[in-house]
């Protein structure tokens, strides 16, 4: 994000804190696709997604008054959202809605065989999202469900590198570590990838992964 972006970025959220209410909006508008398309490369799942945006959204409405800008407001946001997916994919594992396991297990089972009123906001129309264009390539679809079987640390930085393509600074400051240990998931992760592509017989040229280092 550039300095003009942030600052017109503050100001939106400082009118927001002076009652204009209604300009919070724009930052629904603004940051939808990207948590969408962040949340539901964390959980597999459309549905489970969009709740986890509308409901970030929410949250941050109601503490946006408080908010100090010590982070952007899109590292903020992506926060909220990231541990509230945290939250859905391990109640989901728990009720046995899907089975998650991470790479490293895989090896195992081959080897085995204000106001104080909250309005009801609405989230923009996602038929063009990222996620629902890759549905519509084979490839890209293997692809995501290795991403999603990557343990979570892993996992949440692959998304945020290689989906939302977020620089390894604010990757860093999303996820609370440092620069240096961000670099190392993302090699990790990408290794489990190219593993995983191989297992299945899927291109690893295709993916780009081996384009991407550190």
């Amino acid at each position: 994000m550039d300095s003009v972006e942030r600052e017109y970025e503050k100001e939106l959220i400082q009118e927001f804190k002076e009652g204009k209410l209604e300009r919070f909006d724009e930052l629904i508008r603004k940051y939808t696709p990207v948590l969408y398309r962040f949340a539901c490369g964390l959980l597999d799942n459309r549905d489970d997604a969009e709740e986890v945006v509308q409901d970030a959204f929410i949250r941050a409405y109601k503490a946006l008054p408080s908010f100090r800008g010590d982070s952007s407001f899109s590292t903020w946001i992506h926060r909220i959202t990231m541990n509230l997916a945290r939250n859905k994919f391990h109640y989901n594992k728990c009720r046995g809605k899907k089975e998650n396991i991470s790479l490293a297990d895989l090896d195992t089972k081959i080897n085995e065989t204000a106001s104080g009123r909250v309005p009801e906001y609405e989230l923009p129309d996602l038929s063009t999202a990222p996620d629902r264009v890759l549905e519509n390539a084979e490839f890209e679809k293997n692809l995501l469900e290795g991403m999603r079987l990557l343990p979570e640390n892993l996992r949440e930085a692959m998304i945020l590198r290689h989906v939302d393509d977020m620089p390894y600074e604010k990757i860093a400051s999303v996820l609370d570590c440092k620069i240096g240990t961000v670099k190392s998931r993302l090699a990790r992760g990408r290794e489990l990838l190219k593993d995983y592509l191989i297992r299945t017989d899927l291109p690893v040229e295709q993916s780009g992964i081996n384009q991407h280092k550190p």
